[in-house]
Order: structure tokens, then sequence, then C-alpha cells
């Protein structure tokens, strides 16, 4: 299969996986990126079995009401059944680096939410250990250069990507060359620097599945 056709693969996985799990009253959550615009294509099929989604991203919005799928606020939501997203990375603990489109701040929050985190990857974002990819980090713009001056402490290179503003209004920096042995610790150590929303590294709160599109199949992995 070609990297699309593995895309489409574990998105339509990811529709045989929830659908057992939802009813007329679930809110889902909708991650952003190529993996989950396919899984976004995928739930205009079953939308009538669904109350309606929670979009990590405005341009995700526009996708799932383009299909006449209802979107609702975070606020305004008290529990969401799944959430479904890919990543630019996943080890073997089920951490992710995320981020890779922007949206991370809004993904990890969705995340946070939702009761079951479902990851959908193809195999090229399976590593041994997380790093290869560079870390997004989402900055307040006026801490923008403190923060990058933080971050070279880390013995890591960090890298403004120009013309980017996130959905909430503030700039990415790319960190690349990072030792990322301590996915936990290190995404604590990098929220904590003053100026910074969130970092890419979702391992306080990783994913509980991930659906892995190979050329031949789609393998479920889990911790247990």
């Amino acid at each position: 299969m070609t990297q699309d056709e593995m895309k489409l693969a574990v998105a339509k996985a990811a529709i045989e996986y929830i659908t057992p799990k939802l009813d007329k009253e679930s809110i889902i959550g909708v991650g952003t990126g190529s993996t989950a615009n396919f899984f976004i294509q995928q739930l205009a099929s079953i939308k009538h079995l669904f109350e309606g989604a929670v979009a990590s991203s405005d341009d995700t919005a526009n996708r799932l009401q383009a299909l006449g799928i209802p979107v609702y606020e975070l606020n305004d939501v008290n529990e969401m059944v799944v959430y479904v997203d890919g990543a630019d990375e996943f080890d073997p603990q089920l951490n992710l680096i995320k981020g890779g489109g922007a949206a991370l701040t809004r993904e990890k929050i969705v995340a946070a939410v939702a009761n079951e985190f479902v990851c959908i990857v193809d195999d090229s974002k399976q590593v041994a250990v997380l790093g290869g990819y560079p870390l997004p980090v989402e900055v307040i713009p006026m801490a923008r250069s403190y923060v990058a001056r933080e971050l070279t402490k880390l013995n890591a290179q960090p890298v403004y990507r120009q013309g980017v503003i996130t959905d909430n209004g503030n700039v990415i920096i790319d960190v690349e060359n990072l030792d990322i042995s301590d996915a936990k610790g290190l995404e604590e150590k990098i929220n904590n620097i003053v100026g910074v929303v969130t970092n890419g590294l979702f391992a306080q709160r990783n994913a509980d599945l991930v659906l892995m599109g190979t050329a031949s199949s789609v393998q479920t992995i889990t911790l247990n």
C-alpha cells in the first residue's frame, strides 16, 4: 500500500473500532492533519450514530461542518467518548510527538478530556525513541526569543517556524536534536518554561491505542 492507502486503511479501522462505542448522545473528538482528514471523510458514513464532534482546529471544524457533522465547543461538552487523531511519531510506550500541523495545544486539551485516545498512523511514524521528528512548542509571541534561549539549555536546537500562527494566535518553535529518553519528564520541564503554552509531547496523556497501517494490514498496538 502507498502511504495514502495506509492512512485510508487506518481511518476505516478507526471507524470500525469506535462504532460500537457510540450512541445518539455521543460526542467524539477529532484531530487535525492528513491522517485525521481521512478519518473525517469516513465519519460521514456514520454521522447518524452520534450527536456531534469537538474539533481540535478551525480546519477540522470546517471539514466536519462541510459533511453535516455538528461541531460543539468543548466548554459545552460534559463527556467525550473517544478522541481520534494522528501523530508525527510514537514510541513503544505509546508516547507521541504531535504538532506538525500547529494544532498541538487544542489537540492536547481535547485528548485530556476524552475517555479514550485512539491514535491512527502509518508505520513510518513508529520509532524506538522519540526525537527524530522536531518537537513543536507553542509559544506566546513576546516570549519567543526567551523561550528559544531556554530551550538551547537542553542541548537542542530551537528553530522558529516562520509564517505560522496557531489558531490561538501564538507562534511555533520546532526543537531539533532533543534527548527524549524521559518523555514525561521532558514534557513537564518544557511546559514549565515561562511563555510556553504547551509542547508536542503527549506523554502525560499518551495514546490508549494505536492503529498502525503497514504495507499489508492494520496493526492494533496497546500497552496491555
